[in-house]
Protein backbone atom coordinates (compact mmCIF):
# COMPACT_ATOMS: atom_id res chain seq x y z
CA UNK A 1 0.00 0.00 0.00
CA UNK A 2 3.23 2.31 0.78
CA UNK A 3 4.88 1.89 -2.88
CA UNK A 4 2.69 4.00 -4.85
CA UNK A 5 5.28 6.78 -6.08
CA UNK A 6 4.31 10.02 -4.37
CA UNK A 7 4.77 11.85 -7.31
CA UNK A 8 2.06 9.81 -9.03
CA UNK A 9 -0.50 10.81 -6.38
CA UNK A 10 0.85 14.42 -6.05
CA UNK A 11 -0.21 14.51 -10.08
CA UNK A 12 -3.71 13.82 -8.79
CA UNK A 13 -3.82 17.00 -6.54
CA UNK A 14 -3.69 20.26 -7.75
CA UNK A 15 -1.40 22.20 -5.83
CA UNK A 16 -2.52 25.63 -6.62
CA UNK A 17 -5.12 25.32 -4.47
CA UNK A 18 -2.38 24.32 -1.65
CA UNK A 19 -2.43 25.21 1.41
CA UNK A 20 -6.05 23.51 1.62
CA UNK A 21 -9.52 24.99 3.62
CA UNK A 22 -9.54 22.21 5.95
CA UNK A 23 -9.03 22.59 9.59
CA UNK A 24 -5.64 20.78 10.78
CA UNK A 25 -6.17 16.47 11.28
CA UNK A 26 -9.49 16.92 9.71
CA UNK A 27 -10.14 13.48 8.21
CA UNK A 28 -11.40 14.76 4.60
CA UNK A 29 -7.61 14.63 3.64
CA UNK A 30 -7.26 10.82 4.26
CA UNK A 31 -10.69 10.07 2.40
CA UNK A 32 -9.27 12.51 -0.35
CA UNK A 33 -6.02 10.28 -0.54
CA UNK A 34 -7.52 7.46 -0.61
CA UNK A 35 -9.72 8.25 -3.18
CA UNK A 36 -6.75 9.44 -5.24
CA UNK A 37 -4.65 5.72 -4.79
CA UNK A 38 -8.22 3.88 -5.76
CA UNK A 39 -8.26 5.79 -8.86
CA UNK A 40 -4.78 5.27 -9.67
CA UNK A 41 -4.89 1.48 -8.81
CA UNK A 42 -7.39 1.14 -11.46
CA UNK A 43 -5.55 3.21 -14.15
CA UNK A 44 -7.78 6.10 -14.29
CA UNK A 45 -7.23 8.47 -16.65
CA UNK A 46 -7.82 12.36 -15.29
CA UNK A 47 -9.16 13.33 -18.80
CA UNK A 48 -11.56 10.83 -18.48
CA UNK A 49 -12.61 10.81 -14.64
CA UNK A 50 -15.10 13.26 -13.04
CA UNK A 51 -15.68 14.53 -9.88
CA UNK A 52 -18.68 15.86 -8.97
CA UNK A 53 -19.51 17.51 -5.66
CA UNK A 54 -21.98 19.73 -3.26
CA UNK A 55 -21.67 22.17 -0.84
CA UNK A 56 -19.79 21.66 2.48
CA UNK A 57 -16.00 20.67 3.90
CA UNK A 58 -16.27 17.68 1.60
CA UNK A 59 -17.34 19.17 -1.26
CA UNK A 60 -13.68 21.20 -1.98
CA UNK A 61 -11.97 18.23 -2.64
CA UNK A 62 -13.37 18.67 -6.34
CA UNK A 63 -11.11 21.87 -6.23
CA UNK A 64 -7.99 19.71 -5.02
CA UNK A 65 -8.58 16.37 -6.99
CA UNK A 66 -6.32 17.15 -10.43
CA UNK A 67 -9.24 15.90 -12.78
CA UNK A 68 -12.40 16.67 -14.61
CA UNK A 69 -14.50 18.20 -11.80
CA UNK A 70 -17.38 20.03 -10.74
CA UNK A 71 -18.38 21.98 -7.66
CA UNK A 72 -22.14 22.41 -7.40
CA UNK A 73 -24.88 23.34 -5.90
CA UNK A 74 -26.42 21.77 -2.44
CA UNK A 75 -27.26 18.47 -2.40
CA UNK A 76 -27.88 18.48 -6.49
CA UNK A 77 -24.46 16.68 -7.03
CA UNK A 78 -25.98 13.48 -7.65
CA UNK A 79 -28.36 14.96 -10.53
CA UNK A 80 -25.32 16.93 -12.49
CA UNK A 81 -23.40 13.23 -11.74
CA UNK A 82 -26.11 11.68 -13.26
CA UNK A 83 -26.23 13.79 -16.42
CA UNK A 84 -22.73 13.73 -17.07
CA UNK A 85 -23.50 9.99 -16.97
CA UNK A 86 -26.17 9.56 -18.78
CA UNK A 87 -24.27 11.72 -21.81
CA UNK A 88 -20.65 10.27 -21.60
CA UNK A 89 -21.72 6.53 -19.95
CA UNK A 90 -17.54 5.62 -20.87
CA UNK A 91 -16.76 8.61 -18.39
CA UNK A 92 -15.60 7.36 -14.64
CA UNK A 93 -18.04 9.19 -12.34
CA UNK A 94 -17.32 9.70 -8.63
CA UNK A 95 -19.19 11.78 -6.56
CA UNK A 96 -18.14 13.29 -3.03
CA UNK A 97 -21.08 14.56 -0.51
CA UNK A 98 -21.17 15.20 3.54
CA UNK A 99 -23.65 13.18 5.28
CA UNK A 100 -25.89 16.33 5.65
CA UNK A 101 -25.61 17.08 1.76
CA UNK A 102 -26.21 13.24 0.94
CA UNK A 103 -29.13 12.74 3.52
CA UNK A 104 -31.31 16.10 4.20
CA UNK A 105 -31.26 18.54 1.05
CA UNK A 106 -30.00 16.06 -0.66
CA UNK A 107 -31.70 12.73 0.09
CA UNK A 108 -34.20 12.40 -3.04
CA UNK A 109 -31.43 12.57 -5.30
CA UNK A 110 -29.41 10.05 -3.53
CA UNK A 111 -32.61 7.63 -3.26
CA UNK A 112 -33.41 7.94 -6.64
CA UNK A 113 -29.87 7.71 -8.00
CA UNK A 114 -29.97 4.26 -5.59
CA UNK A 115 -33.03 2.90 -7.32
CA UNK A 116 -32.03 3.87 -11.08
CA UNK A 117 -28.36 1.66 -10.57
CA UNK A 118 -26.79 4.24 -12.52
CA UNK A 119 -22.72 3.74 -12.69
CA UNK A 120 -21.81 6.54 -10.11
CA UNK A 121 -19.69 5.93 -7.42
CA UNK A 122 -20.67 7.98 -4.31
CA UNK A 123 -18.36 8.98 -1.52
CA UNK A 124 -20.38 10.14 1.52
CA UNK A 125 -18.07 11.26 4.50
CA UNK A 126 -19.81 11.13 7.49
CA UNK A 127 -18.78 13.43 10.48
CA UNK A 128 -22.26 13.98 12.21
CA UNK A 129 -22.98 17.30 11.82
CA UNK A 130 -22.64 20.41 9.36
CA UNK A 131 -19.39 21.31 9.73
CA UNK A 132 -18.95 24.47 7.15
CA UNK A 133 -22.58 26.31 8.01
CA UNK A 134 -22.29 26.43 12.12
CA UNK A 135 -22.49 22.90 13.25
CA UNK A 136 -25.91 22.30 12.87
CA UNK A 137 -27.34 18.83 13.74
CA UNK A 138 -27.63 16.24 10.59
CA UNK A 139 -29.62 13.38 9.62
CA UNK A 140 -27.01 11.12 11.59
CA UNK A 141 -25.96 12.94 14.37
CA UNK A 142 -26.20 10.18 16.86
CA UNK A 143 -28.88 10.68 19.82
CA UNK A 144 -28.13 12.71 22.65
CA UNK A 145 -25.07 14.45 20.58
CA UNK A 146 -24.75 17.93 21.16
CA UNK A 147 -25.24 20.60 18.09
CA UNK A 148 -25.90 24.44 17.73
CA UNK A 149 -29.46 23.17 16.82
CA UNK A 150 -29.43 20.37 19.49
CA UNK A 151 -28.44 22.56 22.55
CA UNK A 152 -30.07 19.56 24.84
CA UNK A 153 -29.12 16.62 22.81
CA UNK A 154 -30.55 15.21 19.57
CA UNK A 155 -33.42 13.31 19.63
CA UNK A 156 -34.00 12.70 16.59
CA UNK A 157 -33.27 9.09 15.43
CA UNK A 158 -30.23 8.87 13.36
CA UNK A 159 -30.34 7.23 8.93
CA UNK A 160 -28.08 4.79 8.67
CA UNK A 161 -26.86 5.36 5.27
CA UNK A 162 -25.96 2.20 4.45
CA UNK A 163 -29.02 0.92 5.18
CA UNK A 164 -30.65 3.72 3.50
CA UNK A 165 -28.80 2.95 0.27
CA UNK A 166 -29.30 -0.53 0.11
CA UNK A 167 -33.17 -0.40 0.33
CA UNK A 168 -33.34 2.25 -1.57
CA UNK A 169 -31.36 -0.53 -4.71
CA UNK A 170 -27.56 0.59 -4.72
CA UNK A 171 -25.58 -2.52 -6.21
CA UNK A 172 -22.50 -1.92 -4.07
CA UNK A 173 -22.24 -1.17 -0.12
CA UNK A 174 -19.67 -0.29 2.07
CA UNK A 175 -18.76 1.17 5.42
CA UNK A 176 -14.95 1.91 7.02
CA UNK A 177 -13.58 4.77 8.80
CA UNK A 178 -10.69 7.63 8.55
CA UNK A 179 -8.99 5.24 10.78
CA UNK A 180 -8.72 2.58 8.49
CA UNK A 181 -7.60 4.14 5.22
CA UNK A 182 -6.53 0.96 3.32
CA UNK A 183 -9.58 -0.58 4.13
CA UNK A 184 -11.06 2.95 2.59
CA UNK A 185 -9.48 3.04 -0.75
CA UNK A 186 -10.30 -1.01 -1.43
CA UNK A 187 -13.91 -0.17 -0.94
CA UNK A 188 -13.66 2.88 -3.05
CA UNK A 189 -11.75 0.72 -5.27
CA UNK A 190 -14.55 -2.07 -5.30
CA UNK A 191 -17.18 0.62 -5.90
CA UNK A 192 -15.85 1.90 -8.73
CA UNK A 193 -15.36 -1.08 -10.72
CA UNK A 194 -18.20 -2.39 -9.87
CA UNK A 195 -21.21 -1.87 -12.55
CA UNK A 196 -24.03 0.04 -11.12
CA UNK A 197 -24.45 2.65 -8.37
CA UNK A 198 -22.05 2.01 -5.55
CA UNK A 199 -21.81 3.82 -1.83
CA UNK A 200 -19.02 3.94 0.30
CA UNK A 201 -19.64 5.74 3.60
CA UNK A 202 -16.55 6.43 5.00
CA UNK A 203 -17.12 8.03 9.03
CA UNK A 204 -15.02 10.81 9.93
CA UNK A 205 -14.80 13.50 12.36
CA UNK A 206 -15.07 17.30 12.70
CA UNK A 207 -13.80 17.96 15.61
CA UNK A 208 -14.29 21.56 15.46
CA UNK A 209 -18.00 21.71 15.12
CA UNK A 210 -19.14 18.03 16.15
CA UNK A 211 -15.78 17.02 18.60
CA UNK A 212 -14.94 19.63 21.26
CA UNK A 213 -18.28 19.54 21.86
CA UNK A 214 -18.85 16.00 21.89
CA UNK A 215 -16.22 15.23 24.38
CA UNK A 216 -13.75 14.36 20.94
CA UNK A 217 -11.77 17.91 21.36
CA UNK A 218 -8.77 16.35 19.58
CA UNK A 219 -8.11 14.85 16.24
CA UNK A 220 -6.68 11.82 17.88
CA UNK A 221 -9.47 11.35 20.53
CA UNK A 222 -11.70 11.01 16.78
CA UNK A 223 -9.39 8.81 15.34
CA UNK A 224 -8.88 6.29 18.66
CA UNK A 225 -12.90 6.48 18.96
CA UNK A 226 -13.00 5.39 15.69
CA UNK A 227 -10.65 2.68 16.40
CA UNK A 228 -12.07 1.67 19.13
CA UNK A 229 -15.80 1.63 17.98
CA UNK A 230 -15.52 -0.20 14.69
CA UNK A 231 -16.08 -3.87 13.91
CA UNK A 232 -16.59 -6.06 11.19
CA UNK A 233 -19.41 -7.21 9.66
CA UNK A 234 -19.06 -10.51 10.33
CA UNK A 235 -18.46 -9.79 14.02
CA UNK A 236 -21.76 -7.69 14.39
CA UNK A 237 -23.97 -10.27 12.41
CA UNK A 238 -23.23 -12.79 15.76
CA UNK A 239 -23.95 -10.05 18.44
CA UNK A 240 -26.94 -8.50 20.24
CA UNK A 241 -28.77 -4.95 19.37
CA UNK A 242 -27.37 -4.00 22.91
CA UNK A 243 -23.82 -5.11 22.25
CA UNK A 244 -24.09 -3.62 18.86
CA UNK A 245 -25.12 -0.09 20.25
CA UNK A 246 -22.25 2.50 19.60
CA UNK A 247 -20.71 0.75 17.40
CA UNK A 248 -19.42 1.19 14.11
CA UNK A 249 -20.19 -2.01 11.81
CA UNK A 250 -17.82 -1.65 9.21
CA UNK A 251 -17.60 -4.43 5.90
CA UNK A 252 -19.26 -4.61 2.71
CA UNK A 253 -23.12 -5.06 2.96
CA UNK A 254 -24.28 -5.28 -0.73
CA UNK A 255 -22.09 -6.52 -3.83
CA UNK A 256 -24.91 -7.68 -6.34
CA UNK A 257 -25.24 -7.55 -10.15
CA UNK A 258 -28.28 -5.87 -11.31
CA UNK A 259 -29.26 -3.98 -14.81
CA UNK A 260 -27.29 -0.60 -14.85
CA UNK A 261 -28.93 2.51 -16.29
CA UNK A 262 -27.21 3.94 -19.20
CA UNK A 263 -26.89 0.60 -20.59
CA UNK A 264 -30.86 0.10 -20.28
CA UNK A 265 -31.83 3.35 -21.37
CA UNK A 266 -29.31 2.55 -24.46
CA UNK A 267 -30.77 -0.16 -24.98
CA UNK A 268 -34.75 0.32 -24.12
CA UNK A 269 -34.67 4.21 -25.07
CA UNK A 270 -31.72 4.83 -27.79
CA UNK A 271 -31.39 2.13 -29.64
CA UNK A 272 -35.45 2.15 -30.98
CA UNK A 273 -35.13 5.60 -31.73
CA UNK A 274 -32.64 5.04 -34.00
CA UNK A 275 -33.88 2.08 -35.23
Amino acid sequence: WLKMPNAEVLSWVRSRFMPHIWCPGCGHGVIMHAIIRALIGIGADRKNTVLASGIGCSSRMAGYINACTLHSTHGRSLAFATGIKLHRPELTVVDVMGDGDCTAIGGNHFIHACRRNIDITAIVMNNNIYGMTGGQASPTTPFGAWASTTPFGAIDPAFDICRLAEGAGASYVARTTIANPRQAETYITNGIRKKGFSVIEVVTHCHTQFGRKNNRRLPIENYNFFKEASIPLAKAQTMSPEELEGRIVCGEFVNKDVPEYTEQYQKLVIDKVRG
